[in-house]
């Protein structure tokens, strides 16, 4: 997993969860509690709200994600800069936190970065060919999301499996990181949608690039517990801890202090893997995710289902035990146990130990067509 220096700040495997909380200079934002116009108030939000709870990035916006509203050109954003820069030359100990500036054009991203931004959040995934450039030229971190390549639809992917392929879109820079774009960013995008994201989520680690998720209190988690945005925290915090152990770097979030302790323990709990400078273990859970790390190294996708493996506890009917015992040896399937069978082996080996019990006993075609089912 590559590691993105943010402005000394370190984001990758090797390093805890980073917190980026949110100000927004955006008057139809949402969100209340983080919208100000006046510097000096934004300022003492940042200092109290964000920086003092934890947060290691501050993410400005420039405008409201709400795919309702008209989106602001280029002009418009920069207009609005003019407060966000005022803002971050306010805040005490503003060398402490890194700033980042949400937009969408390579022209607001570069005034920014002139003017002391430190990285940038890019909600439309470098639709605009120079963003890439520019964040190359002031050596700066940008968060790119999965988008389609158009200035005006950010994150509007209809279809999760075309997101890996938008991440990949005008390429990446030594210090991108990905974000694969949660929310209801078009009418199209489902709550389903959202849920199949954050179950694939160490898919999108295929890049070799650190994950930046924005979960907070969002409708898919809202959804599953049937809470308002204001009774959502909970929620939150138990996908920002999922999300930490399934291999997010960045967690963007209006709670900081209770997201932070959030993404602590599910760092805690992440599995260990081994990493030098020689060997490292990757987070492959799923063939899927296999094929995307295969393919990044240049290799043969098809042997993802040699790669991942799957254990199951096996019941089969007594006279056949022994049918499935001989079976697995002539698979390479780990098959051990007494009338309750240990069966473990690659979604190639267990595919061709079910075509083998299916043909030695139609009474094992169940068992047989389960195993079939669980490696798809």
């Amino acid at each position: 997993m590559h590691t993105v220096d943010a402005a000394g700040l370190r984001i990758g495997d090797d390093h805890p969860p980073r917190i980026m909380g949110v100000l927004n200079v955006s008057k139809e934002s949402p969100y209340s509690p983080s919208v100000f116009d006046d510097p000096d108030e934004a300022a003492a939000y940042v200092e109290s709200e964000l920086v003092a709870e934890g947060a290691d990035i501050v993410d400005v916006g420039l405008e409201s994600a709400n795919k309702r509203l008209d989106v602001l050109d280029e002009a418009a954003e920069l207009e609005r800069l003019d407060t966000a820069i005022e803002t971050i030359e306010r805040v005490d100990g503003a060398d402490d936190v890194t700033f980042s500036i949400e937009t969408r054009y390579a022209a607001v991203a570069d005034a920014a970065l002139e003017a002391g931004f430190d990285m940038v959040n890019d909600v439309c995934g470098f639709a605009d060919p120079e963003m890439p450039a520019v964040c190359e030229k002031h050596d700066a971190a940008v968060v790119k999301m999965a988008s389609p390549p158009d200035l005006e639809r950010p994150g509007a992917i209809e279809d999760v499996d075309d997101i890996y392929d938008a991440l990949a879109r005008n390429g990446f820079t030594e210090k991108t990181i990905l974000d694969p774009a949660f929310g209801g960013w078009s009418e199209a995008k489902t709550l389903a949608d959202d849920r199949e994201t954050f179950e694939r989520l160490r898919e999108f680690r295929g890049y070799g690039r650190p994950i930046l998720v924005s979960i907070n209190r969002k409708n898919f988690l809202r959804d599953i517990a049937g809470r308002s945005t204001e009774e959502a925290l909970p929620v939150s915090l138990a996908a920002t801890s999922m999300a930490v152990e399934r291999g997010a770097h960045v967690i963007r979030t209006h709670d900081v202090a209770e997201t932070r302790d959030a993404a602590l323990v599910g760092h805690a709990f992440t599995r260990e893997r081994h990493r030098d400078r020689a060997v490292e273990e990757l987070d492959v859970t799923t063939v899927r995710e296999a094929e995307r790390h295969i393919a990044r190294l240049g290799g043969n996708a098809a042997a993802a289902e040699d790669a991942v493996a799957h254990a199951y506890e096996v019941r089969p009917p007594a006279d056949m035990r022994h049918t499935l015992v001989s079976a697995a040896s002539d698979t390479d399937v780990v098959c051990t146990g007494h009338e309750t069978l240990f069966v473990a082996g690659t979604t190639t080996e267990l595919e061709a130990f079910a075509d083998r019990i299916t043909s030695a006993s139609k009474a094992l075609a169940g068992i047989a067509g389960e195993i079939r089912s669980s490696v798809e």
